[in-house]
């Protein structure tokens, strides 16, 4: 895609100096690791290079120098005590810190919204997109396991903090001119919460640093953190009673329970660099899943690098596994369902090709999102300049390519 002209033109410069250049604000919910949010955070930073952040907490040293190189306004939560490692206690104060932000001067305002961030108030005229990873889960579907999993006194507070956030998050929704769902999932959630249509378009995923395998291992791979809803456990519980061989990259609060139900085919490695996550991508018999995602990026990975996955076929896995092609899922998020898949996949794994299975993955690289959210944006400002009377500057669409390509 390099070389290609588009968005990023148009936000420097105004064309023909007759309209003023297109501002943009990009609003994260908060700075302060590189995990999947983030990685849509930079593919939007390319597309958009004089684009402003706003965050309610940031921290450089985390972040990538892409993101670095734009300018980040925070809201009063950055200064409150402990934010940086306690931001998600000062939640209910987060709708309040949105609202205070000061946005009249920029025409197009794009949410990324997992936690707060989308109800922020922009001007009359300006053009507010909201890019969902998923409504938020805390509040929402797994209400009652985070408030399970709380302490006395979180436990106590939860629901009173809670009615006020979904009456909140509702409300705020309505501020929003079109969403886009990371997954057909998270869609379904906008609809049944906010009551909104959404675009799906999928996120994201850096697979040119993954390559296909021509021979795969004797071992089944879990990767992720090691908590409770991604169910780890599952893959655990089944290996052992298969006396299959299973490695588990990742680590988190979940481990000591594991290890303790785990059979003697079990390895844990903790945390891995990439070379040797990848390197594990490649060997392994099948990637296991047993967890809902809103969208899933590590069976997308382990595609790219030849591996069939076998996942709990809800969440992001509807979109991104081909049951018989790619993987195997099951409907049920049981050890029994598990077992009943490892078995079913083990039946049918000569069918398996890893260079189909990668080429499936490459649907989902960082350039065809980068593709579809620019003809996105494209139709959006198409029709708001034919229902407005202040039209916003935007390249006539015959001239327009796709969007230009800044590299690190």
């Amino acid at each position: 895609m390099g070389g290609l002209e588009g968005i990023a033109g148009s936000v420097a410069t105004a064309r023909d100096g007759q309209r003023p250049a297109l501002r943009v604000a990009i609003i994260h919910y908060w700075l302060v690791n590189m995990r999947g949010g983030e990685k849509v955070l930079e593919a939007l930073c390319e597309l958009f290079p004089e684009a402003d952040i706003f965050t309610h907490v940031y921290d450089p040293d985390a972040m990538s120098p892409t993101i670095r190189r734009h300018k980040v306004r925070t809201t009063f939560i950055q200064n409150l005590p402990g934010a940086r490692r306690h931001y998600q206690k000062y939640l209910p104060l987060m709708p309040m810190a949105l609202e205070e932000l000061d946005l009249s001067a920029y025409d197009l305002v794009i949410s990324s919204e997992s936690g707060p961030a989308k109800g922020v108030v922009v001007r009359p005229d300006a053009i507010h997109v909201c890019y969902c990873h998923s409504p938020m889960r805390y509040i929402w579907d797994q209400y009652a396991q985070y408030r399970n999993s709380a302490g006395p006194l979180m436990r106590l507070g939860m629901p009173w903090i809670a009615t006020g956030l979904r009456q909140w998050d509702v409300t705020s929704a309505a501020r929003v001119d079109h969403f886009i769902a990371n997954s057909k999932a998270v869609a379904r959630r906008i609809k049944k919460y906010w009551r909104r249509d959404s675009e799906v378009i999928a996120p994201p995923v850096d697979v040119s640093k993954l390559d296909a395998a021509c021979e795969r291992g004797d071992f089944y791979l879990h990767v992720g953190e090691l908590v409770p809803y991604k169910r780890a456990d599952i893959a655990v519980r089944a290996c052992s009673m298969l006396d299959r061989r299973l490695i588990v990259i990742g680590d988190g609060p979940e481990l000591k329970r594991l290890k303790k139900m785990a059979g003697p085919t079990i390895e844990f490695l903790g945390r891995l660099p990439d070379d040797l996550l990848y390197e594990h991508y490649a060997r392994c018999r099948a990637l296991l899943f047993p967890g809902e995602e809103d969208f899933g990026i590590v069976p997308v990975e382990a595609m790219a690098a030849g591996a069939p996955v076998v996942a709990f076929g809800r969440g992001g896995a509807e979109d991104t596994i081909l049951d018989g092609h790619t993987g195997v899922t099951f409907r049920e998020q049981s050890v029994a369902s598990m077992l009943s898949a490892i078995i079913e996949f083990e039946m049918e794994e000569p069918r398996f090709s890893s260079t189909n299975i990668a080429a499936h993955a490459h649907k989902f690289e960082r350039n065809v999102f980068k593709e579809r959210f620019t003809q996105s944006i494209r139709t959006i400002l198409a029709r708001h300049n034919q229902e407005r009377t202040r039209p916003i500057d935007f390249p006539a669409t015959d001239t327009m390519r796709g969007p230009r390509v800044f590299s690190d």
